[in-house]
């Protein structure tokens, strides 16, 4: 091994009409000067990846005239000293621990990937983001769309997000950014939105929060962005845990008032049978529901846990079921559009505020209320939790790993059971009890 000088390089030819020759240089470790049959030449460093393995690392090819940079790039043609600058820097990348190697060969493979079709702004991220991503996963895509300023058909609405920043660049939003929509979005409303003041300041900013939060982080895996700047920026607070249930009283004014038959009362009633989510009632459909209509089968796609669920519907259940009138190449039994599942919730909760006579519920307390109505008639905790398809904590826990038994037999009785329950409260006539027994084997 010798010190090459810049003349020594210049001048150092081939030995070998087919084989490389390569001269170590001692002003820098691992650097080597590689002179090929044609005469051509080009700088190299030899040394042990993490494991011990042997390495190569290709610097670029030799320059013996000025320097083409003000530093050294790799890849790109060098002078003695710029290899040497570069092969110092190597070495000081391998001492921390990084796989200098790995890293490189990575990055000549993303540069061999075709180009990408890569949005630039805000607004065109955003409708990427809601019709690739978030219309396929997110059930309530629709509220994250709203935050964005974007409407159903994923079109930029007047004042929301996608229209303000319609031509800003996505690289270009910042935390800055993020938090001066959250913090609007707190005081007066989801910008652009025709129903921006519904719903406390708390949720109206959660909601903002986790659209942007959402999209970013789609937008950096994708690396759309080189990082989320909705990372770490203030989010209000999660509203506390409710824990209204509406008492017997209550369910017979509610039976009562929902007697007319339309598709909203028939949707409330099966709410409070079923303890399903309004989502799932709302999007109900012909061919989830079995020949007899004693099973309404749940695909994952409809769940919030992505679990499929088999509920077992109820006499009084079946019966509201049956008396839907069935429409011709329509699958969906609650429809205005015929092709959408119904909307307007909001409004008939109003009407149906005026005819119960009390406010302070929520269409959601129905699923709360069957719940404890059923462990009130003694059914176990188990089987309300497979009813409902809910599980205790997390689905890595116990609950969610073993329990597989579905409990067709108990959850069929313990909603009949429920169901009684309810006629009776609301007729003011005896339950006909159901046992609830265990099956035999």
């Amino acid at each position: 091994m010798k010190r090459l000088t810049a003349e020594a390089v210049r001048k150092l030819k081939p030995h070998h009409k087919t084989k490389a020759r390569e001269i170590a240089d001692s002003g820098a470790k691992g650097l080597r000067l590689v002179i090929h049959p044609s005469g051509s030449k080009s700088w190299i460093m030899r040394f042990r990846r993490p494991g011990s393995s042997q390495a190569k690392l290709t610097l670029g090819k030799v320059n013996t005239a000025r320097p083409l940079a003000d530093q050294p790039v790799l890849g790109q043609p060098l002078t003695l000293e710029e290899a040497r600058a570069l092969a110092a820097e190597v070495n000081r990348q391998r001492a921390l621990g990084v796989d200098v190697a790995s890293r490189h060969v990575a990055k000549q493979r993303r540069a061999r990937l075709p180009a990408l079709d890569q949005p630039e702004t805000f607004a065109a991220a955003a409708k990427k983001f809601v019709a690739e991503h978030a219309k396929r996963h997110n059930r309530s895509w629709r509220a994250t769309a709203r935050a964005l300023g974007l409407d159903a058909e994923v079109d930029p609405v007047v004042g929301g997000l996608a229209d303000r920043w319609r031509d800003k660049k996505l690289a270009e939003v910042d935390s800055g950014d993020v938090y001066g929509a959250i913090s609007e979005a707190v005081r007066t409303g989801i910008p652009g939105s025709s129903t921006r003041k519904s719903g406390s300041v708390e949720s109206r900013g959660r909601e903002m929060a986790k659209a942007l939060g959402r999209m970013f982080r789609w937008c950096a895996s994708h690396r759309m962005v080189a990082a989320n700047p909705a990372r770490d920026v203030y989010r209000p607070p999660p509203a506390p845990s409710r824990h209204r249930v509406l008492t017997d009283a209550e369910i017979a004014k509610l039976w009562r008032a929902t007697a007319n038959g339309s598709a909203f009362s028939s949707g409330a009633r099966l709410l409070l049978l079923t303890g399903a989510r309004r989502s799932e009632v709302a999007g109900m459909r012909w061919s989830e529901l079995s020949e007899d209509l004693a099973t309404w089968s749940l695909p994952p796609t409809r769940t919030k846990n992505k679990k499929p669920h088999a509920v077992h519907l109820p006499t009084a259940a079946r019966e509201i079921v049956a008396a839907v009138p069935r429409i011709v190449d329509q699958d969906l039994l609650f429809s205005t559009t015929r092709a959408t599942p119904m909307s307007g919730w909001s409004m008939y909760k109003k009407k149906l505020d005026a005819a119960v006579g009390f406010t302070d519920w929520r269409l959601h307390d129905l699923r709360r209320t069957a719940a404890s109505g059923m462990q009130r008639l003694g059914v176990r905790l188990e089987v309300i939790e497979r009813a409902l398809n809910h599980v205790s904590g997390s689905f890595s826990g116990v609950a969610g790993i073993y329990q597989r038994d579905p409990m067709h037999d108990e959850t069929r009785m313990a909603l009949e059971k429920w169901a009684a329950h309810v006629l009776a409260v609301a007729t003011g006539e005896p339950a006909r009890v159901v046992a609830i027994r265990g099956r035999r084997k």
